[in-house]
């Protein structure tokens, strides 16, 4: 998904570094400024807490043309680390025991609803917070109206539509796979469970009593006069994402500073309620040997299960956060661009991990192709019994969509060719004896995979 545009200096303001910035290393400051300068990120900002001491390293700004410099109070989209705060809720949740973490879901939920099952198994709590529950990643019936907010119009209605109708493919608890809709249904399940809406619940038991202020759902208009805007690989703006219901996969927005606090209580070992569910989220809930895997609830794991993190990222943000496991030192970075800071995070944390710049994708050149032509391709195509490309037009533009997937722009560089920015990826129509198109080839990832027109 990384794109670098053609080099060229960004024309912004920059800051740098804050206090004890002789923490971080050379290696690390000077990645992170020709992150900036190079063209893949707008702006990052790093905090690193050790013994107790915070270095915040700073660098771009919150907007390619118009933005101001970044800082530790910049609020960034932090997309799914907002899995681990949702996991924290049904945490604490547990250990005050009201719910239990091999309760099925449907006991959260409306009876009239019918659960998909599998095998005489049922889908519990800890199924969804370790993604092991067999939902798919995404629903099936997600398709936006809005593709630049494409959470802001996916109704209860919606979700209970697809859960109902949905055949699960494999043992429940057998397997991981990420899933946005997993950990959406269970920030739902919570709020129907307390009574009390996914962001009240984040605000009352987590954001609130660590004093992070500028954390949180709604754009406040405090949060508003330090904003960042997200951005696409090619640097282009884009719009903050909204989230309706499945809040708990990645809605929430923060700051570097106030992240510091979310971590240092990560690694608090008092005996607060909120540490104590913190430190259950952090223990192991499900395991795959064969993979040598491990997952705790939401929290994933790296270098030999000495790392708790997670990362997230949204339609032009990338985060990370986490924490070297029995020390007293996190990491948070934090950008407005979708190109990942995930490497600088973990460097920080010791994992033997080399910063490179993301790959420089070179794109052909666009051609013009006329109206008639580009109507012969529109149509839905099926690659496999589940996976379909749906191919629409508006005005002149080409858009592809694959399912359960956002819509992306397609672009001509010969006849029947088409090539996309936000992935390495590659269309080709093909045409029958009649001249009518009637199939494509999808090419990615070093393979070639047709699909006939069947719509």
């Amino acid at each position: 998904m990384i794109h670098k545009p053609s080099l060229f200096i960004l024309l912004v303001f920059v800051q740098f570094a804050f206090s004890q910035n002789e923490v971080l290393s050379n290696e690390i400051k000077n990645h992170i400024k020709a992150r900036v300068d190079e063209g893949f990120n707008p702006s990052i900002a790093l905090a690193y807490l050790e013994d107790g001491k915070v270095t915040y390293f700073n660098y771009g700004s919150t907007e390619v043309t118009k933005g101001k410099p970044v800082d530790e109070h910049t609020v960034y989209e932090i997309g799914s680390i907002s899995k681990v705060f949702t996991t924290i809720l049904l945490a604490d949740e547990v250990l005050k025991g009201r719910m239990k973490l091999n309760d099925p879901i449907s006991k959260y939920l409306p009876q009239t609803l019918s659960m998909p099952e599998r095998d005489g198994k049922v889908i519990t709590l800890q199924d969804l917070a370790t993604h092991t529950s067999g939902l798919p990643r995404m629903p099936e019936n997600f398709s936006p109206a809005d593709y630049n907010n494409p959470f802001a119009d996916y109704t209860v209605e919606l979700l209970y539509e697809f859960l109902s109708s949905y055949e699960l493919n494999r043992a429940i608890g057998s397997q991981y796979e990420y899933s946005n809709l997993g950990m959406g249904l269970l920030g739902h399940i919570l709020e129907l469970h307390t009574g009390e809406t996914y962001e009240a619940l984040i605000k009352n038991r987590i954001t609130e009593p660590l004093g992070m202020t500028h954390t949180g759902l709604t754009i406040t208009d405090t949060m508003k006069q330090n904003i960042a805007i997200g951005h696409t690989e090619q640097l282009e703006p884009v719009n903050h994402w909204d989230f309706k219901t499945l809040q708990g996969a990645g809605a929430i927005r923060s700051t570097t500073s106030d992240m510091v606090k979310f971590i240092e209580a990560n690694l608090s070992t008092n005996d607060a309620a909120l540490n104590k569910a913190m430190k259950l989220s952090h223990r192991i809930a499900f395991s795959d040997d064969s993979n040598k895997f491990n997952i705790g609830l939401g929290w994933h794991f790296a270098n030999n299960n000495t790392i708790t993190w997670h990362n997230g990222g949204t339609g032009g943000f990338r985060t990370f956060t986490g924490f070297l496991n029995n020390s007293n030192r996190g990491v948070v970075v934090l950008t407005n661009s979708v190109s990942s800071v995930d490497a600088i995070g973990m460097k920080l944390l010791d994992a033997p991990i080399a910063l490179e710049l993301p790959k420089t994708i070179e794109f052909p050149d666009v051609i013009d192709v006329s109206d008639e032509v580009l109507n012969t391709y529109v149509g839905v195509y099926q690659l496999a019994p589940q996976f379909h490309i749906t191919i629409t037009r508006k005005e002149n533009q080409l858009f592809l969509q694959a399912t359960g997937q956002p819509e992306f722009k397609i672009f001509p560089f010969e006849i029947h060719k088409f090539f996309l920015k936000v992935v390495e990826a590659r269309i080709t129509f093909s045409a029958n004896e009649a001249g009518e198109i009637d199939s494509l080839t999808l090419h990615q990832g070093g393979q070639n995979m047709p699909g006939n027109k069947v719509e």
